[in-house]
């Protein structure tokens, strides 16, 4: 009776997960807002090296679609390439205990008690991991530890110079580039009046570029050692939209690699393409229903 009771209750999550993104809950366009499909987006994914999938952490809608981009990816590419999956959802440093979960050598209880999975990551990144696992696709932990993200903006850029020889292999290259001005100006936009003195500020943006310079390199490391790869990259919109950010970072490490981006945002008017705030946002944008009820983390 129990085990038929676990049945039912992963087909009921199934189903709820699925259930969050359908034809009726988003809308796909170009960069310049006209309409198109999630078929054009997967045929213009195959000719890319990365596809970098920006998100709103706690839209339902986007991480549904998100595995479904997956799911296409590896159905109609994976025999000819290479795919993985790259996440700003998990830092370098966890990388070893990432490895042995998606080799069963681990059980999740650990692997979770281990890893620092975000708060909604049950429901929203699991089911990547877990398809990954099942087909036995590469996931990259992207991330810069958070302890030394946090460090930068406390202490600044050059406080990571202390640090061993060992934690250094967890981050870019040392040291790590600087914003670009469009980055920087759209960073300060975001940020306002929100600190109390210019070098704090500089120390936060800092902080927000190691994260973008980290996340670049493990992509750009990965694309070195497998050179067929197809890359889907999950991370939070504001570090890709506009190809700045981690994109700017990853044509300096690799610039010959071909780069999609997929901004996915929330809008009450899913249905409308407003071109001055969204055009240019993405080689795609996605809007997605914001009355769907949010992931909670």
């Amino acid at each position: 009776m129990l085990k038929i009771t676990s049945i039912l209750f992963v087909l009921l999550m199934t189903f709820s997960i699925y259930g969050q993104s359908n034809d009726n809950n988003y809308r796909i366009f170009d960069a310049n807002g006209n309409p198109t499909n999630i078929d054009k987006v997967i045929e213009e994914i195959g000719k890319s090296d990365v596809v970098f999938l920006g998100e709103q952490h706690d839209d339902a809608v986007a991480h549904n679609l998100q595995l479904k981009i997956l799911e296409a990816v590896y159905e109609k590419y994976g025999k000819q390439r290479k795919p993985g999956l790259s996440l700003e959802m998990f830092e370098r440093d966890v990388q070893i205990v990432l490895d042995e979960y998606l080799k069963n050598q681990i059980s999740e209880a650990h692997f979770l008690s281990s890893s620092r999975p975000w708060g909604n990551y049950k429901t929203d990144y699991r089911p990547l991991i877990e398809f990954a696992k099942e087909k036995n696709i590469e996931v990259i932990a992207a991330n810069a530890p958070r302890r030394y993200v946090n460090m930068v903006s406390r202490l600044g850029r050059d406080s990571l110079n202390g640090l061993s020889p060992e934690a250094k292999e967890w981050l870019a290259p040392l040291p790590f580039g600087e914003a670009s001005a469009a980055y920087s100006k759209k960073f300060n936009a975001l940020m306002g009046a929100q600190t109390d003195s210019i070098n704090r500020h500089n120390q936060i943006l800092a902080s927000q570029t190691l994260w973008d310079a980290t996340m670049a390199y493990s992509i750009a490391e990965n694309l070195k050692q497998n050179k067929n790869a197809l890359l889907v990259h999950l991370n939070g919109s504001f570090h890709t939209e506009n190809r700045l950010g981690t994109v700017e970072h990853l044509l300096k490490y690799s610039p010959k690699t071909k780069i999609l981006v997929v901004t996915m945002r929330y809008e009450d008017a899913f249905a409308n393409f407003d071109k001055m705030k969204h055009a240019g946002l993405g080689d795609f944008v996605i809007l997605t229903d914001a009355k769907v009820p949010r992931s909670q983390r």
